[in-house]
């Protein structure tokens, strides 16, 4: 196999939750580029419905699922739509999460286990439904996790700590279900992406590039590139790992 064909899909396909913008939509088209056909699952239709256009512009196919991943019916129906249309899972992508700003004095347990559920367990849960399938086919599993996951910052309390907790669940899992598939994560730094751009003016911006040692702020194809390589036959030896993809910072890089 060449070098070229180690990172080929032609054939596979995957499952991307969150596909509807950002990170999710960029793996799934970065996906369907390299011969995946792709289900895009995230909660907004019109947002899946573009990104499944995208993927349909490529070598590879795409495919819309409303899913909203904190409802068990709906990730189940995202899932059993892949198997009837494609006939096979070979990547589930657990993308859909995140968490806003929190000052743990006034967060309720409520708040919390809120972001452990859409976090985690929500994690779990895919995989369980995923894994007869992944197992089949020799698949595998990407946790998006966060660079907070190893910053000790004010302010993210909630977040670092759901994302750390993801990342821990990636390396469990791989050593469960080795080695007929493999789980891996991506911890993305600082990504321009709309949901952290809503924060950001130039000024602050400019802040948080110039405290990456590659002194600019990631973009969404540089965690797609990572999720290729992890979902590809490229990386058929690596399982229980977390790619660090954040330009080179070791501290956090938020300016407040």
């Amino acid at each position: 196999m060449s070098v070229l064909e180690q990172f080929s899909l032609q054939g596979r396909v995957a499952l991307v939750t969150g596909a509807g913008r950002g990170l999710g939509r960029a793996m799934a088209v970065a996906f369907a580029e390299a011969g995946a056909s792709v289900i895009c699952a995230a909660r907004t239709a019109a947002d899946v419905e573009t990104s499944a256009e995208l993927c349909n512009a490529t070598a590879g196919q795409g495919l819309a699922a409303i899913c909203d991943v904190g409802n068990a019916d709906q990730r189940e129906a995202a899932v059993k739509l892949a198997t009837e249309r494609f006939g096979r899972l070979d990547v589930l992508v657990n993308n859909a999460g995140g968490a806003y700003p929190n000052d743990p004095l006034n967060t309720s347990t409520a708040d919390f286990d809120r972001d452990f559920h859409f976090n985690v367990t929500t994690a779990l849960a895919m995989s369980q439904l995923c894994l007869p399938q992944l197992r089949e086919h020799q698949g595998s599993i990407i946790n998006i996790s966060s660079a907070a996951a190893r910053y000790a910052q004010a302010g993210f309390s909630s977040y670092s700590t759901v994302k750390a907790a993801l990342s821990q669940l990636t390396r469990s899992l791989a050593a469960d279900f080795a080695p007929a598939v493999r789980v891996n994560g991506i911890a993305p730094g600082s990504i321009l992406t709309d949901a952290l751009g809503q924060f950001l003016d130039q000024e602050t911006q400019q802040k948080m590039a110039d405290l990456t040692p590659m002194k600019r702020l990631g973009r969404a194809e540089d965690i797609a590139a990572a999720a290729l390589y992890l979902a590809s036959p490229a990386a058929a030896w690596v399982t229980g790992k977390i790619l660090e993809i954040d330009g080179g910072a070791e501290a956090s890089t938020w300016p407040f």
